[in-house]
C-alpha cells in the first residue's frame, strides 16, 4: 500500500518512521507541514492523486491546549478541516484513514474508564476542534478509525517526562497536579498498535488506546524521577485549583482499551514499564 503519514516531525509521526522498516511491503509518505499543508484542501487531492495514496495515518494536530483557547481559528483549521479534507481525499480512492483524538472529548467527570459509546463532552477549545474532527472522518470516509489517545509522551520533541527530567535536575522543589487522574500513553506502543492495525486490515469505528494502569500526574512525575535517578528534587502535591490554566483539564481521563484489545489481539504495557524504556534511552 502507497500510505501517507502526516505530522511525521511530531511525537508519534517519529516513532511510526522508526517502524516503516519492518513493514517493506509499504511505501511510506512522510510528510510535514514543508511537505504538505493539510489546512489547504486542493493540495491535499493533488498529494492522494498524484502518489496514488490507499491510506491515511493523521498524526498531524493543534496540541497546545492553552493556547487554542485564544488560536481557535488555526487550531479549527488543523484539527476540524484537515481531518475532514484528508477523509474526503483518500474515499474518492476507496481508501483508508486512521485519526489520531484524544481524552479531551470528555469533560472528565466519569469515575470509571471511559468506553467509545460514551457520549463526548468536550471542556476545551481544543477538546472540541478534535471531536469535531473525529466527525468529519466519520462523515467522508467508510474506512475508518479514530483512536483516542491521552498523556502522550516519547523520546522526541516536547513533552511532560522530558521537562520533568529536565526541572527535577535544575529546581529543589516542584509542584505537580496530584487531582487529575489518566494513563500516560508511550508513542512507541501507539506507533505499534497502529502499524497492527494496518496489517491485520482497518475495521471502522472509534478505538481508545493508551498504556495500561492509572495514575496522576504527580505520581507519573514520582516516577520518572525514579527511573531518571533524580533524588534531589522534592515534589509537591498539587490541587488543580492551585495551578489555574487557560483550559480546562479532564479531572479523570482514564480509557478503556477493551476494544481495540480484542479487535487487533493487542497485547498493552503497563504504563510503568513503557515509561522506563522510554527513561533509560533519554538519561
Amino acid at each position: 500500500m502507497n500510505i501517507l503519514i502526516t505530522g511525521c516531525n511530531g511525537q508519534l509521526g517519529n516513532e511510526m518512521q522508526l517502524l516503516e522498516k519492518n513493514y517493506p511491503q509499504h511505501t511510506f509518505f512522510n510528510t510535514d507541514v514543508a511537505e504538505l499543508d493539510i489546512t489547504n484542501q486542493l493540495a491535499i487531492n493533488d498529494f492522494v492523486n498524484r502518489n496514488a495514496i490507499d491510506g491515511i495515518v493523521n498524526c498531524a494536530a493543534y496540541t497546545a491546549v492553552d493556547k487554542a483557547e485564544t488560536d481557535k481559528e488555526l487550531c479549527t483549521s488543523l484539527n476540524t478541516l484537515a481531518p475532514a479534507y484528508l477523509a474526503a481525499a483518500v474515499e474518492k480512492r476507496n481508501g483508508w484513514i486512521i485519526q489520531v483524538s484524544t481524552d479531551y472529548v470528555f469533560d472528565g467527570t466519569h469515575h470509571t474508564p471511559y468506553v467509545e459509546t460514551d457520549t463526548p463532552a468536550p471542556d476545551s477549545v481544543y477538546g472540541s476542534t478534535k471531536l469535531a474532527g473525529e466527525l468529519g472522518v466519520s462523515k467522508f470516509c467508510k474506512k475508518y478509525m479514530i483512536i483516542r489517545t491521552a498523556w502522550l509522551y516519547s523520546t522526541f520533541g516536547n513533552n511532560f517526562v522530558k521537562t520533568m527530567i529536565r526541572l527535577g535536575k535544575e529546581k529543589p522543589e516542584l509542584g505537580v497536579i496530584f487531582d487529575q487522574i489518566g494513563t500516560p500513553t508511550y508513542a512507541r506502543d501507539l506507533a505499534i498498535a497502529i502499524m497492527t492495525a494496518i496489517n491485520q486490515g482497518i475495521v471502522s469505528g472509534v478505538y481508545h488506546f493508551s498504556n495500561e494502569g492509572v495514575t496522576s500526574w504527580y505520581d507519573f512525575t514520582k516516577a520518572i524521577h525514579r527511573l531518571a535517578g533524580i533524588t534531589t528534587c522534592n515534589v509537591k502535591p498539587l490541587h488543580t485549583s492551585e495551578y489555574p490554566t487557560p483550559a480546562n483539564r479532564p479531572a479523570y481521563s482514564v480509557l478503556d482499551k477493551t476494544k481495540i484489545k480484542q479487535t487487533y489481539s493487542l497485547n498493552i504495557p503497563y504504563w510503568e514499564d513503557s515509561l522506563k524504556e522510554c527513561v533509560d534511552s533519554l538519561v
